[in-house]
């Protein structure tokens, strides 16, 4: 199972990713754990400073852009082995 953190506070391009995660991981059949964290100070934490951000099993992906649907499932598929 996938544990996956999207950071933002709530801004377009945040939204969008987090619907983004479900859509891929819905299609694909991947169990995963979705959390939105929306606190700057935990985006901090992982070290992000623009969002959004995307963390997937502790490690971050993504920050300050928006993945390709394409990138995004790949990325996920490969986080699952």
């Amino acid at each position: 199972m996938l544990d996956i953190k999207v950071l933002g506070p709530g801004c377009a391009n945040c939204i969008k990713l987090e619907n983004l995660v479900k859509e891929v991981v819905e299609e694909n059949n991947i169990q995963a754990n979705i959390e939105k964290i929306t606190d700057p100070m935990k985006f901090a934490d992982y070290g992000v400073m623009i969002t959004p951000g995307l963390v997937v099993n502790g490690k971050v992906l993504s920050s300050g852009k928006l993945p390709t649907k394409s990138t995004l499932e790949h990325w996920l598929k490969e986080n699952l082995q």
